[in-house]
């Protein structure tokens, strides 16, 4: 028997998160060492299930299959493609940086009414949303991605209403009771999303007779699985509502803005670098080859759905006060772009759209990160509180600029290179969407250029004089993510290579063939 990789990269954090959860409370800063060294060793074993990964061989690698419910058919069945391998990958890279950015995020507050939750409950759960993410991006069974679908939201709800933002204007009482909105507003949100979406799994099971994604893929090609129309129509519409409220898509988003304003920069990072990838790798996993012509028939709705994700959210973003809110509706425009490439049905879109949410992790990683560094200096989120900046903390700014221009996706970066895969994938099917798509790009630049002027430039502050300039610990967060944003945005072929065989597998799922161009190229 073969040592099951896959089981144990998602098990690792797991027992991490009980073994931090059982520090003894005064042992604090073992607790984070502890949880350092497990999401370094749950990236060992992520680099691991890459290195092992052949782009060129079957479609479902280092598979797992264990009978779990066998009364109701329940399988524990895991395998990865190329685009679960990479955000795979990307979820154990952030993590590390995660865990370093928040080292003190829940130290005991000394001052007020209010204390923080041990600090070991903190990393116990970032760690505990790790595991389930990554099983999620490993089920190939559909009722064993749906029980983790829906756990990660109860480690995600208490770091949002438990470990909010400290850099609150309105005192204490008044940010928890926004910390509590914000956290229920986030549960009720993906509990009724994931509650339509068991409706959607049961009825899969009534037809298909099965849970597993490759028996019922396979039975639907070779004829012997037939699905009505208009069943095949409503069990896909249960689906996406799930994964569009999880993306987060217009008009599903609005939990999005409260979560990241209310949470701690690393938890923002959580929420919409890792987590919210969950949805649009669900709709390319579970939509598009569990219901081919559904999807193909609602294609048209989604487009402009996904249109208006990236122009309200970026029209959104170039009025926000709030530092981090102002990356969240960014988040929901580069979201937009994501769903369209998937539903393009183009294989540059596709990839394009694989490679948007690995890029878009790394860049709003790193953006986000240095915000907290920011606004931890200052105890403000608001845009009017800074000024002059780069010129008492250089280094700082630098990295924000960075970061920033990684967001409104300059060429060299590595956002680049997935935005413009996901427009050109797009209008060589639909060219008006993909027009009208790109006033996000224009938008992105105004709402990241007038944040960084704002922040960054002009006269100093009296508030921001004294700004101390990044420590090591936050330089080590920063500097490898810049690196790897420079590195794929002039070199992505390595993270293409992986992905491209997988989203040409899909493609044929859907039966779908990229247009021929309207000039053939001379030879």
């Amino acid at each position: 028997m073969s040592f099951p990789l896959l089981t144990a990269t998602a098990a690792l954090p797991a027992l991490g998160a009980v073994a931090t959860a059982a520090v003894p409370a005064r042992q604090r800063t073992a607790a984070k060492w502890l949880a350092l060294l497990v999401s370094l060793a749950t990236l060992a074993l992520a680099i691991v299930v890459l290195v092992r990964f052949d782009p060129d061989g079957a479609r479902y690698q280092l598979t797992e299959s264990h009978w779990w419910i066998r009364d109701f058919g329940v399988r524990y069945e895991l395998g990865v493609d190329g685009i679960a391998v990479a955000l795979i990958g990307l979820t154990a890279l952030l993590m590390p940086f995660i865990v370093l950015a928040g080292w003190h995020d829940a130290d005991p507050l000394e001052t007020g009414s209010r204390r923080w939750r041990p600090t070991q409950g903190f990393f116990a759960l970032i760690l505990a949303v790790e595991a389930m993410v990554i099983i999620s991006f490993e089920a190939t069974d559909v009722f064993v991605f749906y029980i983790f679908f829906e756990a990660m939201l109860i480690p995600m709800y208490f770091l949002i209403g438990g470990f909010g933002d400290r850099a609150h204007s309105q005192g204490e009482e008044a940010a928890s009771t926004q910390r509590s909105y914000a956290a229920v507003k986030f549960l009720l949100y993906n509990l009724a999303g994931g509650l339509i979406m068991l409706a959607a799994v049961i009825g899969l099971y009534v037809v298909a007779g099965s849970f597993s994604l490759q028996e019922i893929v396979q039975a639907r090609a070779d004829g012997s699985l037939t699905m009505a129309t208009s069943t095949e129509r409503w069990l896909f519409l249960g689906f996406f509502f799930a994964f569009a409220v999880k993306a987060p898509l217009w008009p599903l988003h609005t939990w999005l803005p409260n979560a990241m304003q209310e949470s701690t920069a690393p938890v923002a990072v959580l929420i919409t670098a890792v987590v919210d990838k969950v949805g649009t790798f669900a709709m390319l996993r579970f939509c598009l080859q569990l219901f081919p012509e559904a999807s193909k028939w609602a294609t048209p709705v989604i487009l402009v759905l996904a249109l208006i994700s990236i122009v309200y959210g970026a029209l959104l973003a170039v009025g926000q006060r709030d530092i981090k809110r102002l990356v969240a509706y960014a988040s929901i425009s580069h979201f937009g772009f994501i769903v369209m490439g998937i539903f393009a049905m183009t294989t540059q879109g596709q990839s394009g759209a694989t490679l948007y949410m690995v890029n878009h992790g790394i860049s709003t990683a790193a953006l986000m990160l240095v915000a907290g560094f920011l606004i931890s200096r200052r105890g403000s989120r608001l845009i009017a509180d800074y000024g002059g900046v780069q010129k008492v903390a250089p280094v700082l700014a630098g990295t924000f600029l960075i970061g920033g221009l990684a967001t409104l996706s300059l060429p060299g970066l590595a956002p680049f290179v997935s935005e413009f895969l996901v427009l050109v994938g797009t209008f060589s099917r639909y060219p008006v969407i993909g027009i009208i798509a790109t006033v996000g790009i224009v938008l992105a630049a105004l709402y990241t250029l007038v944040l960084y002027q704002r922040t960054m430039t002009g006269p100093v502050k009296p508030e921001v004089s004294a700004m101390p300039d990044l420590k090591v610990r936050e330089v080590l967060v920063v500097a490898p993510l810049i690196v790897l944003l420079v590195f794929l945005g002039v070199y992505p072929k390595p993270l293409t290579d992986i992905v491209n065989p997988a989203v040409k597998q899909t493609m044929s799922d859907v039966q779908q063939k990229d247009p021929k161009p309207a000039v053939e190229a001379a030879k």
